[in-house]
């Protein structure tokens, strides 16, 4: 024996009757996570932001341009 039944609900009202949770609200906050962490990658990849992360402690020019300068080999460099 066949027996055939076909329901029309929304998937709120299946999801109700069938007693599984709503993950609307983690989903939410979820999406608003990957989207600060999109926003904080993007913004990593400035060169500002690059400069800064591989030269933390040079802060004047002077030291940036000695510091490329024993780089490049030159004897004559502070």
């Amino acid at each position: 024996m066949k027996i055939t039944m076909n329901v029309d609900c929304t998937p709120e009202e299946a999801r109700t009757f069938l007693g599984l949770p709503d993950l609307k609200p983690m989903q939410g906050e979820l999406m608003q996570e990957m989207r600060k962490r999109s926003i904080a990658a993007v913004a990593a990849m400035e060169p500002a932001e690059i400069l800064r992360t591989w030269m933390p402690a040079m802060t004047g020019l002077d030291q940036m341009q000695s510091f490329f300068a024993k780089m490049a080999g030159d004897k004559g460099a502070k």
